[in-house]
């Protein structure tokens, strides 16, 4: 198989987890493992193979920035980078979509934050936490936060 066409079925792999994340209803725990579980392991496996049985080839390595760049003009490397950032940009959308979930921030507002966590996985990583953090330090002397980060009213 070609890498171009490994890359493109990670990417499909991709989208149907951020749609499923997305619009999707969440109130179905085999449906959530689709985007925190199923697809990332499927991905991280493809991943896995590329890395085990292409990255011989390949010349460069972590130590410098010239020596990433020269790895990742191998198609197959820069392709395992892709995927990589595929998987972990979704599993890290899917925990923080859950952690979203627990504390009360609609679904409205947190489609832009994953939309921007799909494209841009570090500043949407560091929107949703800051979204929680200020919804956190929002809490009224007569609510709380459970262990598990659901709004409790006390009475």
């Amino acid at each position: 198989m070609q890498p171009e066409t490994v890359f493109s079925h990670a990417g499909t792999a991709a989208m149907a987890g951020w749609l499923v994340l997305i619009l999707g209803p969440r109130g179905y725990g085999w449906l959530n493992a689709v985007p925190r579980w199923v697809i990332p392991g499927g991905l991280s496996a493809v991943y896995a193979l590329i890395v085990l049985s292409r990255f011989a080839e390949a010349e460069g390595g972590f130590g410098s920035l010239a020596d990433v760049a020269s790895l990742m003009s191998n198609d197959w490397a820069l392709l395992a980078g892709w995927i990589h950032y595929l998987a972990f940009d979704l599993f890290i959308g899917a925990v923080m979509a859950r952690r979203m979930d627990q504390v009360g921030i609609s679904r409205v507002v947190q489609a832009p934050i994953l939309g921007a966590t799909f494209m841009l996985g570090p500043i949407g990583f560091l929107i949703a936490g800051l979204t929680e953090l200020g919804l956190r330090k929002a809490v009224l002397p007569t609510q709380r936060l459970t262990a598990e980060g659901s709004l409790h009213v006390r009475a």
